[in-house]
């Protein structure tokens, strides 16, 4: 890299930290989660408007892909695997429901505005993703995530990545010709969800002691720097594995949450955080195309689609029937598709499946559903008026170190004991 050009990234990331902190206080104070205004930020400096930041540049790419391990990897850590175990059924409702009901109902609507066959199907399949980065995100920020509201989006929003996963291997192999076979899809599963059960499995009782040994070695940050090496190695045998680097991340995070060394390498996830997690958002909010608003036609399929993926999401937080908590606020953190939904449109787009205008309709549903679950969740968790630990069934203390901050690295320390009631089915 060139002398000139290493200048021009440091400009850049000024410029985008800058905004993120100014944009994500100000959503703060205006009660609004502080991931907000950091999507608000990548608009402003995106080619929308400002065009200071490109959301192609390949190393903001990667450093944004580092930001989302490292939000994943805080999340795993801050996630109670046993408390995920409690809400498995419902979870695994939620997320069921929310892939096959956007999948049919995003195929079926763009048939009838007269889209290709392929494009349909892969209209239908960005419908089916849940960006657990943002969703996860936005309940930290309101105190959320620990809740069982909480823990059903989490779990539920992990099985839709492994699911994706599958539907993206399936639809791309489709794209390009390839013969569907069960098998196929059988392997493709096998994989995604052999990995995190077996990352799980096994790490649960190879890590410790391996953490321990290096808790005994008297080196500043050493601890912290063991806790990411294990996550970045976990997101690279995820992607060898043929799963998604995050899975490996949150995998690694689950892992570590026991373990006595927990604290100390909290501090150095949630130091980098500070760095990546805001340019990841960024880079989501730069990839907004505000002139899409100007085609008829795109704006009619995207809103289309905004509509049918709206309602899917939000039937499949009532999809757990049995589940006496708040139906809606999973509902709607389920809606954000985020990255995971742009990725969908941009193998439809680099595939030839996705005309120009298609991929800015599809461009259009994945923005519109990611800015407008904020939100939505803010004035849903206001108007309850209350905190996770009033919810029947829990009994939830979270100490925020630096009150009126917000973010995932305010949930350090919470305690969670719950009953074994009102996230199963009932008995038949």
């Amino acid at each position: 890299m060139s002398e000139h050009s290493f200048s021009d990234l440091l400009a850049v990331l000024v410029a985008l930290l800058l905004a993120t902190k100014l944009l994500g206080v100000l959503a703060q104070r205006l009660g609004q989660p502080a991931v907000v205004g950091e999507l608000l930020a990548g608009i402003v400096l995106g080619g929308s408007v400002l065009g200071i930041l490109d959301p192609a540049d390949p190393i903001l790419l990667s450093l944004a892909e580092l930001g989302v391990l490292v939000l994943l990897f805080e999340i795993g850590l801050h996630t109670d695997i046993r408390s995920l175990m409690k809400v498995g059924n419902a979870a695994l409702a939620v997320a069921l429901v929310g892939v096959v009901l956007p999948f049919g109902l995003g195929y079926a609507v763009s048939i009838a505005l007269g889209l290709p066959t392929i494009a349909a199907i892969v209209a239908g399949a960005a419908l089916t993703a849940t960006s657990i980065g943002i969703s996860a995100r936005t309940l930290s920020d309101l105190g959320q995530l620990e809740s069982r509201e909480g823990q059903i989006v989490l779990g539920a929003a992990v099985i839709d990545d492994v699911i994706g996963l599958v539907i993206l291997s399936v639809v791309s192999g489709l794209v390009g010709g390839v013969a569907l076979t069960l098998g196929g899809v059988a392997t493709k599963s096998g994989i995604a969800v052999g990995f995190v059960v077996g990352a799980i499995v096994l790490g649960s009782a190879m890590v410790p002691p391996i953490f321990r040994f290096v808790g005994r070695i008297e080196a500043s940050g050493t601890l912290g720097i063991a806790g990411l090496i294990f996550a970045f190695m976990m997101a690279w045998l995820a992607s060898l594995a043929g799963s998604a680097t995050i899975i490996g991340a949150f995998a690694a995070g689950l892992v570590l949450h026991n373990t006595p060394q927990r604290a100390e390498i909290e501090k150095a996830t949630t130091a980098l955080g500070h760095f990546f997690v805001p340019i990841f958002f960024a880079t989501v909010g730069a990839a907004v195309e505000l002139s899409t608003l100007a085609d008829a036609r795109a704006l009619a399929i995207g809103g289309a689609l905004i509509v049918v993926g709206v309602l899917g999401k939000m039937a499949a937080g009532y999809a757990p029937f049995w589940f006496k908590g708040d139906k809606t606020l999973i509902g709607v953190a389920m809606i954000p598709r985020g990255e995971v939904g742009l990725i969908f449109a941009q193998m439809g787009l680099a595939t030839g499946a996705l005309t120009s205008q298609l991929f800015s309709a599809l461009a259009l549903m994945v923005l519109v559903t990611t800015f407008i679950a904020p939100p939505l969740l803010a004035v849903l968790v206001n108007r309850r008026g209350k905190s996770p630990g009033d919810e029947p069934g829990t009994d939830l203390i979270i100490q925020h170190d630096r009150p009126g901050e917000g973010g995932i690295d305010d949930l350090v320390a919470g305690t969670a004991r719950r009953s074994e009631g009102g996230d199963r089915p009932p008995a038949v």
